[in-house]
């Protein structure tokens, strides 16, 4: 098996990993022979909001955990591949200059504990930085039962870091990996990233700023609720300085015990993204969030939205005076465009249609929950006309 035909392996079904999107985005490359099944990138956000094709790969396929929703899962029959770190990263770089990918992301099962497996990712880590002198993104998986030494080394040479917890808690876990232990492999270890943040001075990464942090938890197969997943978001957030909290949102896979259970809505998972937002970067509680009797969210309504039409339909914002903090509750209004706001409004009354329209605001977005100048933008449209 030559490398090309590793890779192709390697990158199916990495839909388990996070990741904004992923798909056979290589139309056609003159590294990889014509006869090969091209391999599957994803897309990462970097700061400033710029979108890069990442390679996204593992060290191997072979795995000894039995986690029931998972593709490559121990005892599941099907073509599993492994690359030395030689050749994931010499794989990877000429991929990286064809420009056909601009980063890695690198994960992978578990073959001879996680100790084992982490000292060869690491070992990539440190043949792209150190001798193939990479300067761009990269990646990397923190295996379950890692070492204290190995995690803070995969640091030094890292843009970022994860660690997937799975589960919100031990018993779900359970559920979905038995195998895996939920405190000793891996929530002790995400609480290490963040120890290594604040005790170590951030020099000895590569660019001198340490790593970021996500997670992953996957959603439906194990009977956990919205506010579950979204009490263990929001400690992560607090406690640990985690960027995101990614949610995978379960489609059942053939060849494991969880194949006859239903595909999870994918409508939830969104409405997990929106509330975990906002609850991140707008200052939202529990309390402002509906959930159902079994602890969901409301699936048919965008969880600010929702809040907005109790709070503000009959209570509108005045936008011309309103803290930061009203202004993240009002739909359709971010971080970013309170930015502008308030920016605005120290050389102007924000007075008109256009002005909204200056700012990047729909009035049919945030006009039945503002009021500019003590009246209501709709009630104003609607008298124009």
């Amino acid at each position: 098996m030559n490398r090309f035909e590793k890779l192709s392996l390697l990158t199916e079904n990495m839909d388990v990993e996070e990741g904004e999107k992923l798909e056979t985005a290589i139309k056609s490359c003159p590294v990889i022979p014509s006869t090969e099944k091209l391999p599957m990138v994803t897309y990462a956000k970097m700061s400033g909001g710029k979108t890069i094709p990442l390679l996204k790969s593992l060290i191997t396929s072979v795995c000894e955990k039995n986690c029931k929703y998972c593709s490559f899962r121990a005892g599941r029959d099907f073509r599993r591949a492994t690359f030395t770190p030689d050749e994931m990263a010499n794989t990877f770089l000429d991929l990286y200059q064809k420009k056909i990918i601009e980063g890695l992301f690198l994960s992978s099962g578990i073959a001879g504990g996680g100790v084992r497996i982490q000292d060869k990712i690491n070992e990539t880590a440190e043949i792209l930085r150190m001798k193939k002198n990479f300067g761009g993104y990269l990646h990397f998986k923190i295996m379950p039962g890692a070492e204290f030494d190995q995690i803070q080394n995969l640091m030094k040479w890292s843009d970022r870091v994860s660690i997937n917890l799975e589960a919100p808690n031990p018993e779900r876990l359970n559920i979905l990996a038995p195998k895996k232990n939920f405190s000793d492999e891996l929530f002790t270890r995400l609480k290490w990233v963040d120890v290594i943040r604040k005790n170590k001075a951030p020099n000895q990464n590569w660019k001198r700023k340490w790593p970021s942090l996500t997670t992953q938890l996957v959603v439906g197969p194990s009977g956990e609720s919205d506010l579950e997943i979204l009490k263990t978001s929001d400690y992560l957030f607090k406690n640990f300085n985690v960027a995101r909290v990614y949610f995978m949102t379960f489609t059942p896979v053939v060849d494991t015990p969880f194949e006859n259970i239903p595909a999870e809505n994918p409508i939830r998972g969104n409405r997990l993204y929106q509330a975990s937002f906002l609850l991140r970067d707008y200052g939202f509680t529990f309390e402002d969030f509906e959930f159902n009797p079994i602890g969901h969210l409301n699936l048919e309504k965008d969880p600010k939205k929702n809040w907005a039409d109790i709070h503000l339909k009959n209570n509108p914002i005045e936008i011309n005076c309103a803290s930061k903090e009203e202004l993240l509750r009002i739909p359709g209004i971010g971080p970013k465009r309170v930015e502008l706001i308030s920016k605005f409004r120290k050389h102007k009354k924000i007075q008109s249609e256009d002005d909204l329209k200056t700012l990047g605001l729909s009035i049919h977005q945030v006009g039945e929950f503002i009021l500019m100048n003590g009246r209501s933008p709709i009630y104003q449209l609607k008298w124009t006309f």
